[in-house]
């Protein structure tokens, strides 16, 4: 984990939107919701929260696509990559999908989410699993421990 740099880009599959990000995460997530599943073509959602102001889209203008709800989902017009979320909340943290990294292999999950929906031969690795959401209480202690478990 601590390979993360403290900048990174990132694009989707054609290329026509490109982001980067100018801070480590303050998490890595796998979530296995199905929602994620069936967003992603794939048994769970890789993803990198961020603070909003160390992201921006670099190229291309990316369009809402899943749910059209106050979490929105932002995905390439062409190629269809969900590339980054925004979650709704007073807050502003967005929660790119690390796969879109250039980087990718770097942002290994330390959470993994939703675990009662996860395929039963699923195995990734991160440090801490819960059956839904974290509790909110649990996220300070659970971005501590990332920081100091990526050398931040």
């Amino acid at each position: 984990m601590s390979d993360v740099s403290l900048s990174a880009t990132g694009r989707c599959r054609c290329g026509r939107v490109e982001f980067e990000v100018h801070a480590r995460p303050m998490v890595t997530m796998a979530c296995h919701c199905t929602g994620c599943q069936r967003m992603s073509s794939s048994a769970f959602s890789l993803s990198a929260l961020f603070p909003g102001e160390a992201f921006s889209v670099t190229r291309g203008e990316p369009v809402i696509g899943g749910l059209h709800g106050a979490t929105r989902h932002f995905f390439c017009d062409y190629c269809m990559s969900w590339l980054f979320t925004r979650p709704e909340g007073e807050a502003d943290f967005v929660n790119v999908r690390s796969t879109m990294f250039d980087n990718a292999a770097d942002y290994r999950p330390f959470i993994e989410t939703f675990t009662k929906e996860k395929l039963d031969w699923v195995s990734t690795g991160a440090t801490h699993g819960f059956e839904e959401f974290p509790p909110q209480e649990q996220f300070p202690v659970l971005l501590q421990q990332y920081a100091e478990a990526a050398g931040g």
